[in-house]
């Protein structure tokens, strides 16, 4: 399955059946795991069978029941450390859903994680991880002119790109962002700009991080 039909599969799951991820497949999620945090320079970890994060009065309030592995975004403080943990934490979540596995970025609705964070570090959100009992349902999204700018036509590969762009997850569903065409040149920023500085925009930041990727990794070209 290609990449764009695992992105179109894929979508948010809040609870989870009581089954236990298989040795291979954890091997090949902390393989992929142990590539990306050398690359990135961060310190994103896979919490397998710890169940206490979610089962908390917050994380019942968020819909989420039996989460028993999750994802922890870490990475050393640094003003890029959001969009840099949505861009290759999304990279495990689609690694995830090849593996048959369901996952669910998640802000605020869980309890205490139970990730090593080091001095200077700082955890941005979490993704939770494991065996939907459901395969989750897709969300409205906006149309292609609204979160676009370019001159002239539209390339077949952009709008492809802009496709699974539009399929990220985004806090709230926002799609808070805007992708810029100029020449062959692609770049992307938060749409909205300082207005969304507050905590929603740290999460409005994973986003941006996350839609970068998914563009991407469609299409092939990097995104500024």
């Amino acid at each position: 399955m290609d990449i764009f039909e695992i992105i179109k599969k894929r979508h948010s799951v809040r609870q989870y059946e009581d089954r236990k991820i298989e040795p291979e497949k954890r091997d090949i999620l902390l393989r992929e795991l142990d590539k990306i945090n050398r690359e990135g320079h961060l310190h994103i970890q896979i919490l397998f069978d710890e169940p206490k994060c979610f089962h908390s009065l917050i994380a019942h309030y968020g819909k989420f029941s039996g989460v028993q592995n999750y994802i922890a975004l870490v990475g050393t403080k640094a003003p890029d450390l959001e969009e840099k943990c949505g861009y290759y934490g999304e990279q495990l979540v689609l690694l995830a859903q090849s593996l048959g596995l369901n996952t669910c970025w998640v802000a605020m609705t869980h309890g205490k994680s139970a990730a090593q964070i080091f001095k200077g570090e700082k955890q941005t959100c979490l993704i939770a991880l494991g065996y939907g009992k459901t395969q989750g349902v897709a969300h409205k999204s906006k149309s292609i002119e609204e979160v676009t700018s370019l001159n002239g036509s539209m390339p077949e590969w952009f709008k492809i790109g802009m496709e699974s762009a539009l399929l990220a997850p985004t806090a709230m569903n926002q799609q808070k962002f805007r992708f810029t065409l100029s020449g062959e040149k692609v770049s992307a920023h938060i749409a909205g700009g300082i207005a969304f500085s507050g905590v929603m925009g740290l999460y409005t930041k994973a986003d941006l991080g996350i839609v970068k990727y998914h563009f991407e990794a469609v299409t092939g070209r990097t995104v500024l």
